[in-house]
């Protein structure tokens, strides 16, 4: 019978078992107006998207980047925005994901111009409403013809705010916060602006110490001094 040797196994030495990397998915939330109910929507696109990106387990959460309280057609005044396009071009970011084309921009060349410059760094967009992938064959003719649509909505509207104002306006009911401001009281019955006498002799005093030369820190401390109340 022949002798068997038993050799052991060798431990391997210097050898790990890497995990793939991750896919690094951003969101990008944005609501148009700081009321309540925007703002809840916006809290609730937050909670979505964290959520929606742990449910995949080959992403990673590579932040979420939420503008609230914003309007307009351009993204200048959007500094979340700006700082997630700043992450892209740096490298830490694969995918942004986000609801709508409206939500990402309301401006056709904004849109276009964005998208072309995160697929030329190799990052796409997904937008879950439209369920348009940016790098599919005909995502950036449908991103023109749905960003188009949401430029002209969000004129529209603002068309339509702004005829509303100037019809309020013409019939003499103005809107606004009466209760930071001298001089005026809203009339309960016709809703039109009625002359508050005592505080219009405020109004008229501050007037009068400006065009004495005093600056508008010394008004108030004048006023203070002389034991006038601001409006709250």
């Amino acid at each position: 019978m022949p002798k068997i040797t038993m050799i052991p196994p060798r431990k391997r030495t210097g050898t790990t078992t890497e995990e793939a990397p991750k896919f690094r998915v951003a969101a990008y939330c944005r609501v148009s107006t700081d009321m309540d109910e925007q703002l809840t929507s916006y809290e609730a696109q937050i909670a979505h998207y964290s959520e929606y990106i742990s449910r995949h387990p080959g992403w990673v959460l590579a932040g979420i980047y939420a503008d609230g309280g914003i309007s307009g057609t351009n993204t200048k005044k959007r500094e979340e925005f700006k700082r997630m396009i700043e992450d892209c071009m740096d490298g830490r970011i694969d995918m942004v994901i986000t609801k709508s084309i409206s939500r990402f921009a309301r401006n056709t060349l904004d849109c276009l111009k964005y998208i072309r410059q995160l697929k030329a760094k190799n990052i796409a967009v997904f937008f879950e409403k439209e369920n348009i992938f940016t790098f599919d064959g005909k995502g950036e003719l449908l991103i023109t013809i749905m960003s188009s649509l949401a430029q002209e909505e969000s004129r529209s509207i603002s068309e339509n705010v702004l005829w509303g104002k100037r019809k309020q306006m013409a019939d003499g009911k103005v809107s606004f916060d009466y209760k930071h401001f001298l001089g005026l009281d809203k009339d309960e019955e016709t809703g039109k602006l009625v002359i508050n006498p005592e505080q219009a002799r405020i109004v008229r005093l501050i007037y009068r110490l400006f065009l004495e030369g005093l600056t508008p820190h010394s008004i108030a401390k004048e006023l203070t001094q002389r034991g006038i109340k601001t409006p709250t």
